[in-house]
């Protein structure tokens, strides 16, 4: 009981009532992974004193309940349409059972850790703990190691396997950091003109080419996109937002990405200069710094404030800056060690009462990265943000249809299940059903932009939303097309896009280039929030979950993109083309037709 005292623990006469019950019970594995990610290797034991942050999912009975009110309330042709629910609406059908929370509780007191050592999420659906290593393994049967990643050489405190009591199988959903080695990366990339790999037409900064709309647009777009280029591109010069009507639009930041507000203004200064001097709400989620320094400044963060703000101003912002805090340092004392960001993110934002109506992520990694049962209960909490009245935009990741590239010969997307075959990677959370993934474009007029994330989820099938769209798409293959290379049956993304190469931000006092679906979400996110604020106005509820509004109808005041492909895997990825695709979606927004269809809608 060294430990238990060590961490200010119940004594050893109460946690020895608790203990009986389980006394005997059976270990039984609970999740295993085939061993780590390709390039990470197992580099020493962990050390017993690491503190870890363990967060333990408990299961959602009422989960299809919450699904069908989702589907209910996000369809434009149901009677329950914009009836969004509340926070305690949406807690309620997260709960778990009361014999669930019973039984936990009784084994985290069994090993010594008492209600007020547990922090539980608004619906109880997770408990996090902070124990060290060693009482870790003891309670889950397993042995924790230092892995690293020989690229990067980052180190992160994991195991490939851990179990539970036999007894409490049913009432765990997941336990981690434990087999998770996804990192979450940044969906961009930055660039200056010697490194384009695309190059942007070659036209004349003077005059205008006639965009989408059959309207004029500046052709110095088609080399630099600016937020006056963004307006007159989508068809929304002209609208101006509301201050003062409830409408909001949020932002996240994630893994010390820190938004630099003299960046900001600057950048406001260029290419907005109504909204200089205005400023945005700042939340820190999990120890997430405010850091303000320009050395620290984030390109991503500062991407996504200046174009999602600047294009939404003056509509009031929130940035939330979770904490994941760093990788495991050896040399550190008593480093924590969480690198997921969104089960943190996810229950501070479930908890509030009110939440902006339009929220914009440019995070994610390969879906194969993310254990399946840690994916779908993160994609659960997206869908309880769509059923209350959230529109979630995600980016559709940066790798085509997985790293990139190419060539047969140096490509990178193997299975890590041991089989190491060529395959797809699909990104999540993208490939989340209840969220809106944002492929991206290049040029006017558009075509895709060769590394849009696009394809099919091995974790989560096709929605019937989306049903006849990919149905149609998937008719066009020439049969056998990549056959074993993707999953046909499984959720299909991108949804939608917007633009995403040459965007001019500030960044450290700098003009520079940023490239990456990172550019086309907050962008994309920006005229759903402008239609929002529309909507709001005219005294309606906002849109909520996109995808059954963009898929029944709206689909037809979106720009179609029929030119281009996602390269990647050693294969030419997929085409652009008439209808949905794998690569842009639906299309880009022309902004006057959505504002026109979602004002005709209830």
């Amino acid at each position: 009981m060294r430990l238990a005292s060590l961490l200010g623990l119940p004594s050893f006469a109460a946690a020895l009532v608790s203990t009986l019950s389980f006394n005997g019970c059976q270990h039984k594995v609970k999740e295993s992974i085939h061993g780590p990610p390709r390039g990470w290797y197992k580099h020493a034991p962990a050390p017993k004193h690491h503190v870890l942050e363990l967060k333990i999912a408990l299961p959602q009975p009422k989960f299809p309940e919450l699904e069908q009110h989702l589907w209910e309330v996000s369809d434009p042709s149901h009677a329950r349409y914009g009836a969004h629910l509340s926070k305690e609406e949406t807690d309620a059908l997260m709960a778990p059972h009361p014999e669930t929370l019973d039984i936990v509780s009784e084994w985290l007191a069994s090993h010594g850790l008492a209600e007020e050592d547990l922090i539980r999420s608004s619906a109880n659906d997770w408990v996090t703990i902070r124990v060290p290593v060693g009482l870790a393994e003891d309670m889950l049967d397993t042995t924790y190691h230092v892995y690293k990643d020989s690229t990067t050489g980052e180190s992160m405190v994991r195991t490939t396997s851990y179990s539970l009591p036999e007894i409490l199988h049913e009432h765990v959903d997941l336990i981690q950091p434990t087999t998770m080695f996804a990192r979450f990366k940044a969906f961009k990339s930055s660039l200056h003109w010697t490194d384009l790999a695309q190059p942007p037409l070659s036209t004349s900064s003077n005059g205008t080419i006639t965009g989408p709309a059959g309207n004029q647009v500046d052709a110095s777009c088609n080399n630099t996109v600016t937020i006056s280029c963004l307006k007159q591109l989508y068809n929304s010069v002209g609208y101006n937002t509301s201050a003062t009507n409830g409408n909001q639009l949020g932002l996240t930041g994630y893994l010390e990405q820190y938004a630099n507000n003299m960046d900001l203004q600057q950048f406001y200064q260029l290419e907005n200069p109504s909204a200089y001097g205005s400023n945005y709400t700042f939340v820190s989620i999990n120890g997430g710094l405010n850091n303000q320094s320009y050395a620290d400044a984030g390109i991503e963060a500062d991407l996504d404030t200046q174009f999602g703000f600047g294009l939404t101003w003056p509509t009031p912002g929130t940035f939330y800056s979770t904490g994941g805090e760093p990788p495991f340092t050896p040399d550190m004392l008593s480093p924590t060690d969480t690198n997921e960001p969104y089960s943190y993110w996810l229950d501070y934002v479930l908890s509030q009462d009110t939440l902006p109506q339009t929220i914009s992520t440019s995070y994610g990694d390969d879906e194969q990265t993310v254990p399946y049962t840690y994916a779908t209960r993160v994609c659960a909490g997206m869908a309880a943000l769509g059923a209350r009245g959230v529109s979630v935009m995600f980016s559709s990741g940066d790798g085509g249809v997985g790293d990139g590239d190419a060539n047969p010969a140096t490509q990178e997307c193997y299975s890590n299940d041991g089989r190491n075959v060529t395959k797809f990677l699909p990104a999540f959370p993208a490939s989340c059903p209840y969220v809106t993934a944002v492929g991206a474009t290049i040029n006017i007029p558009e075509t895709a932009v060769f590394f849009s994330g696009g394809g099919f989820s091995d974790y989560f099938l096709r929605p019937s939303y989306q049903d006849a769209a990919v149905s149609e798409y998937l008719a066009k293959l020439a049969p056998g097309t990549y056959e074993g290379l993707y999953n046909p049956y499984g959720r299909a993304y991108p949804d939608v896009a917007a633009q995403g190469y040459n965007f001019l931000v500030v960044y450290q006092g700098n003009t520079t280039y940023v490239a990456g679906t990172s550019c086309s979400s907050p962008t994309f996110a920006s005229f759903v929030s402008m239609l929002n604020d529309a909507r709001i106005s005219n005294g309606k509820t906002p849109l909520g979950f996109l995808n059954p509004f963009l898929y029944s109808s709206g689909y037809a005041a979106l720009n179609d993109i029929t030119e281009g492909n996602n390269p990647g895997c050693g294969t030419e990825g997929f085409n652009a083309t008439v209808g949905w695709d794998p690569v842009t979606g639906s299309g880009t927004p022309n902004f006057e037709k959505l504002m026109a269809l979602v004002l005709s809608m209830p």
